[in-house]
């Protein structure tokens, strides 16, 4: 039963008609009914509201890794028993101010695999040994992350652009470990009660499926499910900072990863985020793309440069922002390169050749992307968590193939601004005895 299997025929009709969207237990469901035989997948969310200023990211991220562990009612081994013996897979997951599970199974043992996913989410056990475990890795993950320059250089930069309560700050990974030595099982066992219940519930169900059918499952495995209290308390707007740089030493690296950027003003259900979407992919979108075409392929500087729209929700603002790797001697000429590309971008737009191509790029990658049950389910989940009727989900493609050049570059002009970058660096930078010795 491979996700590969699960695939949707190119010339199947428009999805929005043949998605029944209802309320079911505790919240929303959207089934859709596809031609693969006997599977169906699975993508559920509810919102959260965790204090990130408090460090509630980290609470969660704790208590969603401890779901799987054991309940009050099966120990880990019985309900790694069940999954097995669908042979099914079954997922839990942290994203911001959501908990998400995912899950894939034959269509005859779905009713199994949700009662495991409403009793892990409802009922965890919290056992202490497997929070000391949980927290263990944790800590390592951290760890590693602190050796890595491209997470040094993506935290600093998120500290120029967003106020510590917002969903797109990181934390210093050091502050990260400093929490995480001081929080216990029952801070978890707290974080679970406070903020896991059905707000904003909503599951997608793709594949083989009985509309009906799916329905009275989620009625009866997630029947009485309440919402939970905790109120919204996250930042939503970025932080007006004076633009400068913010560079993270790290000794003995080949490389120093850069980031540039600054916020957006629009958030994802704004009039002109397609039009400057395909703008910046027009910039740093792919290997096709002016940046890397320029500071890559002709100057020879990078091996891997891109820019991107980050962290842009319908509940809040987020940034564009462009990374490039570059060795330490060629990162003062690597980051001009970069800055010079941008401007002109900016000043000279987009070409009618450069739009036709990117269009048929990202159309064609969003037809890719549903080609399966499980890439359908998180479209349809993902639409839904943007508050976006069904209907956008086949818009989507005729929306970027009706921009006009006209509307691309004025949105470029309108929110990609050089003077506003911000800049983060984090690797080795070369001592001025180096620098004068190579020269």
């Amino acid at each position: 039963m491979s996700d590969s299997a699960a695939t949707r025929p190119h010339s199947d009709p428009a999805l929005a008609p043949r998605i029944q969207d209802r309320t079911a237990g505790p919240g929303r469901l959207l089934t859709l009914r596809t031609s693969v035989n006997d599977v169906v997948s699975f993508r559920g969310s509810f919102v959260t509201n965790p204090d990130l200023a408090a460090g509630d990211a980290l609470r969660q991220q704790l208590t969603v890794s401890l779901l799987d562990k054991g309940t009050e009612h099966r120990d880990r081994f019985a309900l790694a028993r069940v999954l097995e013996a669908c042979g099914a897979k079954l997922d839990l997951s942290s994203d911001g101010l959501f908990v998400e599970m995912s899950g894939r199974a034959l269509v005859d043992d779905l009713p199994r695999v949700l009662e495991v996913a409403a009793e892990m989410l409802r009922a965890p056990a919290f056992d202490p040994e497997e929070f000391r475990k949980a927290r263990a890795q944790v800590a390592a993950d951290l760890q590693r992350r602190m050796e890595k320059t491209s997470a040094q250089a993506s935290t600093a930069l998120s500290q120029r652009l967003f106020p510590e309560g917002h969903p797109n700050y990181s934390p210093a990974p050091e502050t990260v470990l400093e929490w995480l030595q001081g929080l216990t099982v029952q801070d978890v066992r707290d974080y679970h009660e406070a903020h896991f219940g059905a707000n904003e519930w909503t599951l997608a169900v793709v594949g083989d499926l009985q509309h009906d059918a799916v329905a009275s499952v989620v009625d009866e495995t997630f029947a009485g499910w309440a919402p939970h209290d905790a109120p919204a308390t996250h930042d939503t707007d970025a932080v007006s900072t004076e633009v400068g740089r913010t560079t993270v030493p790290m000794p003995d690296k080949s490389n120093v990863d850069v980031r540039l950027g600054h916020a957006v003003p629009i958030r994802r259900d704004h009039d002109d985020y397609p039009a400057f979407y395909v703008g910046n992919y027009i910039l740093g979108g792919n290997f096709a793309a002016r940046l890397m075409s320029t500071v890559r392929d002709e100057m020879g500087l990078t091996y891997s440069i891109r820019s991107s729209l980050s962290g842009v929700s319908t509940r809040y603002v987020g940034s564009w922002q462009t990374s490039v790797t570059l060795s330490h001697d060629a990162v003062d000429e690597g980051i001009a390169a970069t800055t010079d590309v941008i401007r002109e971008f900016v000043a000279e737009g987009a070409t009618a050749e450069e739009l036709d191509a990117k269009k048929t790029t990202i159309t064609g990658s969003y037809s890719v992307g549903l080609a399966t049950t499980d890439r359908l389910a998180q479209s349809i989940l993902t639409n839904a968590e943007r508050g976006f009727d069904v209907a956008y989900l086949d818009d989507f493609p005729e929306e970027i193939r009706a921009l006009t050049l006209d509307e691309v570059n004025a949105a470029i002009q309108d929110y990609l601004d050089p003077a506003s970058m911000q800049e983060a660096l984090a690797g080795t930078r070369p001592r001025p005895a180096e620098a004068t010795a190579g020269a």
